[in-house]
């Protein structure tokens, strides 16, 4: 049994809260620049060339690459040889997500209630997904979420009769009515099976999986790029200028479902998906 303090928890946080708002991961950096080169219209080459120069900025300036610095979404994986002492795990993950965002200088987004709408003023509580895995380590992904982009996601409960093809036309369409609301181009995270609310965290684990690696089963893999080049089709381009590149990338994540249900979830993200991870 290997022991780790919670505070070590709520600094890893806190560090992963700030670096995830400050610098976009190169990988995606570089796809940006690559959409630019492709992309027909002159006008939306210029908006993807200024959203690098953005990031850039952000990065050399130590300030946020985009303003809305989102509500901090954790994903916790936790070798069942790990005993944490010191206090209270949750506690010490939200009390991270504090020091983060208020010593980081960070937007302060979250409120206590839906409907009364108070600020915390410490943009917690954190939405946290924990799975329980092999081994002594912890991996913690700190992906803040922007709730422009947030906004634009869908579920739909399909029949089992639905195909691939429906399922396709479903994610094209989502991008659609988003149109240029979630600043494209967009990301796409797409969960299909399981149930109504696991769909939407299995879409919310795709939108942060590296785009590089597609779904490893060649069906799903095939699905991505039909969906993302569907999405491209639409020309709503650069931040909804009218262009050949609205989509840097679709993933697509897959669960056993029930014989009387096809559930699938569409978490749409900005081009400024923020996710940082690390292992103690």
């Amino acid at each position: 049994m290997r022991e780790i303090a919670v505070s070590e928890i709520t600094e890893l946080t806190a560090r992963l809260c700030e670096q995830a708002n400050l610098f976009l991961p190169e990988k995606m950096r570089e796809l940006i620049d690559e959409m630019a080169n492709k992309e027909e219209s002159p006008l939306c080459r210029s908006v993807l060339r200024d959203i690098s120069a953005n990031a850039d900025c952000a990065r050399e300036l130590g300030v946020p690459i985009c303003q809305d610095t989102g509500m901090a979404v954790i994903f916790l994986e936790i070798g069942q040889e790990v005993h944490f002492v010191g206090g209270d795990l949750y506690k010490a993950i939200n009390d991270g997500v504090e020091k983060g965002y208020v010593n980081g200088k960070l937007r302060l987004s979250v409120v206590s209630d839906p409907l009364k709408r108070v600020n915390t003023n410490t943009n917690t509580p954190a939405i946290i997904h924990t799975s329980i895995v092999g081994g002594d380590k912890v991996r913690l992904t700190v992906a803040p979420k922007g709730f422009g982009s947030e906004n634009m996601s869908g579920i739909k409960m399909f029949t089992p009769s639905a195909g691939a093809e429906d399922i396709i036309n479903y994610v094209v369409s989502v991008a659609d009515k988003a149109g240029s609301n979630p600043c494209p181009p967009i990301t796409v995270g797409v969960g299909i099976g399981g149930d109504f609310e696991y769909s939407a965290v299995l879409a919310k684990k795709a939108l942060c999986r590296d785009f590089r690696v597609r779904n490893s089963d060649p069906f799903y893999a095939e699905m991505e790029e039909k969906c993302r080049d569907g999405i491209n089709a639409l020309g709503i381009g650069a931040q909804g200028f009218g262009g050949t590149q609205t989509c840097l990338y679709v993933n697509i994540e897959q669960y056993p479902t029930h014989i009387a249900g096809l559930p699938v979830a569409v978490n749409i993200g900005c081009h400024v998906t923020r996710h940082m991870e690390a292992v103690i």
